[in-house]
C-alpha cells in the first residue's frame, strides 16, 4: 500500500470498525438494560411483528380474564341473594305448615301471619335491592341475555351466554301468583293453608333452579378462566423465546464488542499517525 498524505486508508478502515465495533456495544447495552433483545422493527422485523401482535393478545387475555371474573361475581352476588330469598320462603312455608294444623287459637295465628307478613316484605325488599355494578338482579331491568367475552375473538367460541332468565323479575306476587296480603290471610283459615305449601314449593323450587342453573354458568365460567390461565402462560412463554434478551449471550457480545472498540480505538490512533511518516522521507 502506498504511502500517502492526501487519503489515509488505513485510518478510514479503523474508522469503520471502530463505529460498527461503537454500534454493537450500544446494541448490547440497550438489550441488556431494557432485557429485550428485540426493541425496534429494525432489529428483527419479521420477529418485531409477531411479538407486538403475540403482546396484544396477552394485553386482551388480560381483559378477558377480568370479564370472566367479573361475570363470575354477578352470578355468585345474584346466587346468594336467591339463597338467602329461599331462606326466607321456608320460613314462611313452615310457619304455614304450622298455622295449618289447627291446633293454634287466634292470637297464635295473628303472631304467625305478622311473621309471614314480615317475611314477605322482606323477601321483597332484598330483591329490589339486589344489584351488582349498578344493574339490578333481580327487577326485571335485565331483559337480554348478557354475553361474557371471554376470548380473544368476536365469535361464539370466545363468549359465554348468561340466560336472562337467571335474572328474571323475582317478587312474591310473581312467584306466588298473589300479593302479600292473600298469603296472609291465608294462615286464618286452616281449610286454604294446605293449598298454600303447594304454592311455597313451587316458588322455593324456582329459586332453586336458578340458583342451580347459576351453578353450572359459575363451571362454564371457572373452566374459561382456566382456559385463559393456560394461554395466557404459553403465549408468556413464546414471547420471552422471541423477545427477551439472553444474558450471558449478550454479555459474551458486549465484552467482544467492548475489546474491538478500544482495538479499533487505538489502532485508529496509529493510523492518524502514518501520513506524519511521509514528512520523514522529505
Amino acid at each position: 500500500m502506498a504511502l500517502t498524505i492526501n487519503t489515509n486508508v488505513s485510518s478510514i478502515i479503523a474508522q469503520r470498525n471502530l463505529n460498527n465495533a461503537t454500534n454493537a456495544l450500544n446494541t448490547s447495552i440497550e438489550r441488556m438494560t431494557t432485557g429485550y433483545k428485540i426493541n425496534h422493527a429494525k432489529d428483527n422485523a419479521a420477529d418485531y411483528a409477531i411479538s407486538k401482535l403475540w403482546a396484544t393478545q396477552l394485553s386482551s387475555l388480560d381483559v378477558a380474564a377480568d370479564n370472566a371474573s367479573t361475570g363470575n361475581d354477578m352470578l355468585t352476588t345474584t346466587e346468594e341473594t336467591y339463597s338467602l330469598l329461599a331462606d326466607h320462603l321456608q320460613r314462611v312455608r313452615d310457619l304455614t305448615e304450622q298455622a295449618a294444623n289447627g291446633t293454634y287459637g287466634g292470637s297464635s295465628l295473628e303472631a304467625i301471619k305478622a311473621e309471614i307478613t314480615a317475611r314477605l316484605e322482606e323477601f321483597d325488599r332484598i330483591a329490589a335491592n339486589a344489584e351488582f355494578n349498578g344493574v339490578k338482579l333481580m327487577t326485571g331491568a335485565i331483559t337480554a341475555d348478557i354475553k361474557l367475552q371471554v376470548g380473544l375473538y368476536a365469535d361464539a367460541n370466545s363468549q359465554i351466554i348468561l340466560s336472562k332468565d337467571l335474572f328474571a323479575k323475582t317478587t312474591v306476587k310473581d312467584l306466588l301468583g298473589k300479593e302479600i296480603s292473600a298469603m296472609a290471610t291465608a294462615c286464618s283459615a286452616n281449610d286454604t293453608a294446605p293449598a298454600e305449601l303447594t304454592n311455597l314449593d313451587t316458588a322455593i323450587k324456582t329459586l332453586s333452579s336458578r340458583a342451580t342453573n347459576i351453578g353450572a354458568a359459575q363451571n362454564r365460567i371457572s373452566s374459561a378462566i382456566s382456559a385463559i390461565d393456560v394461554q395466557s402462560q404459553n403465549l408468556t412463554s413464546s414471547l420471552s423465546t422471541l423477545r427477551d434478551t439472553d444474558v450471558a449471550e449478550e454479555s459474551s457480545n458486549y465484552i467482544r464488542a467492548q475489546i474491538l472498540q478500544q482495538a479499533s480505538a487505538t489502532l485508529l490512533s496509529t493510523a492518524n499517525q502514518l501520513p506524519s511518516i511521509a514528512l520523514n522521507l522529505i
